[in-house]
């Protein structure tokens, strides 16, 4: 099951698909809900039900693109820095050895899908990067490895930017040099982990794209530290509440100027298509 946030009037209504295309927009008692509380067994089951009976669309599909985020309404924006094994060679500098470089974003920094990028004066250089995303979807900590996948409740498609100027100046500045205002989209769609056989998650690609030329592109299964191990280290010692994403690094980076148009595309999970401004 896929769940969005998809443009009816002057707002945004919760809509699902039953992964044929065909979205329909939630009857109001469901409207009032965080998108990852409607994965939660009960609620699912009675929006399955719904979709099942659905015979044509509610919208069309193209609605995605202008859909708002799937994050920011409950739970953190964590990240990791330099998870694939060919990104990890961009950037000349010396990689920890005990887990993935990491940070912590502010929610301010979200837009929707086809929301333009604003570059900002502070930074020369500012790249972008298509990313993975992981939704949590019950409050946990020091999650096992092993059961990572019963933390997780969907993923989902990111575009994260870095002023990467800043942070060859100093590794420190991470969190000051992605929390910029339109610096991350999330979305267009939560897709259910129930969508996905075991290990299915490791063959899909992950690409960031610039002005229709894919910049860089990967399977999720060239990550230095898996889902699993990236569940287990954001959660180890602190409490990850449900709707927090975890980002898991991208493939390769993007440098982005005024009048380019920058995507994130992982295969059967959504799509994002931002300017730049």
């Amino acid at each position: 099951m896929k769940l969005s946030r998809l443009k009816h009037g002057e707002s945004a209504k919760i809509h699902a698909c039953n992964g044929d295309g065909r979205w329909m927009c939630l009857p109001e008692e469901f409207q009032s809900f965080r998108l990852v509380e409607l994965l939660a067994d009960k609620p699912r089951e009675a929006i399955q039900g719904l979709l099942e009976t659905q015979d044509t669309a509610d919208v069309s599909a193209s609605r995605l693109d202008t859909a708002a985020p799937v994050a920011g309404d409950g739970g953190d924006i964590w990240g990791a820095g330099l998870n694939y094994r060919g990104h990890a060679k961009d950037l000349d500098a010396t990689q920890p050895v005990s887990g993935p470089g990491s940070y912590l974003r502010p929610a301010g920094c979200l837009i929707a899908n086809g929301d333009a990028i604003e570059l900002p004066q502070q930074s020369r250089r500012v790249t972008a990067e298509g990313e993975l995303g992981l939704v949590i979807g019950t409050r946990c900590k020091n999650v096992r490895r092993e059961n990572w996948r019963d933390a997780v409740a969907a993923v989902t498609t990111v575009l994260d930017m870095t002023a990467e100027d800043v942070i060859r100046e100093n590794p420190r500045y991470i969190p000051w040099a992605k929390g910029f205002d339109t610096f991350c989209s999330i979305g267009p769609a939560l897709v259910s982990m129930d969508t996905f056989a075991p290990g299915e998650l490791d063959t899909l690609r992950v690409s960031t794209v610039r002005n229709g030329e894919t910049i860089a592109s990967a399977q999720v299964s060239e990550m230095r530290y898996d889902l699993g191990f990236l569940v287990e280290y954001f959660s180890a010692g602190r409490t990850l509440l449900p709707g927090t994403v975890i980002c898991t690094g991208t493939p390769g980076a993007a440098a982005i100027e005024a009048g380019d148009t920058v995507e994130a595309v992982v295969e059967k999970v959504g799509h994002l298509s931002h300017h730049v401004k």
